[in-house]
């Protein structure tokens, strides 16, 4: 049975279709149009009950949000090499960087493009600018951040940076926007439109 991705294109599921695609599996895409709130009908929220995208359908397994499918597909296709083994020293830092993507860098991300001005210790998240430290850090000399290893990692995070670009925005830091060039120059890497 194919996997089934509800997909916009204008939407966060393009990182979902960006994981798929570097996994090299067969999908179908489903379209759901937020334009037409096809997100929020009560059959869609069978699958996703926050009424969002992404949303992926594997046989009887459903999953929501990028950072659980990109996790899912990883360890469904351990042969792809898209996240260290289970029980690997390098698999707590994968797993710490899955989550750091949506608890600390798209909410500081989106705080920043907003020009929000808050104070994100309150609310839980760090800003932009210590999260961008972070990533660097992390990236340490690469090329990916698990060194020549492509990761789902590398997915979640490096989405943020090209979404960051894509609405005209620029990191303003030559290793970070290196990191994107890399990744975007994939032959897989996100695409827009």
């Amino acid at each position: 049975m194919t996997m089934k991705l509800y997909f916009d294109p204008h939407s966060r599921a393009q990182v979902a279709k960006w994981m798929l695609d570097e996994a090299g599996v067969d999908y179908e895409i489903v379209p759901t149009l937020l334009r037409e709130k096809a997100h929020k009908t009560p059959e869609f929220r069978k699958i996703n009950p926050a009424g969002k995208l992404p949303a992926l359908v594997d046989g009887r397994t459903r999953l929501f949000e990028n950072a659980a499918i990109c996790l899912y597909i990883a360890e469904k296709y351990p042969a792809k090499k898209l996240a260290p083994p289970v029980g690997t020293p390098a698999r707590g830092r994968f797993l710490s960087l899955m989550v750091y993507s949506t608890a600390q860098l798209e909410p500081a991300m989106g705080d920043s493009m907003l020009r929000l001005r808050s104070n994100n210790s309150a609310r839980g998240w760090t800003d932009f600018e210590e999260a961008k430290d972070a990533v660097e850090r992390e990236l340490g000399d690469g090329p990916y951040l698990f060194g020549a290893q492509f990761t789902a990692a590398d997915v979640m995070i490096g989405s943020m940076f090209i979404y960051l670009r894509a609405f005209g925005g620029r990191s303003n830091r030559p290793r970070i926007d290196a990191y994107v060039e890399r990744l975007q120059a994939r032959p897989k890497g996100m695409r827009f439109g």
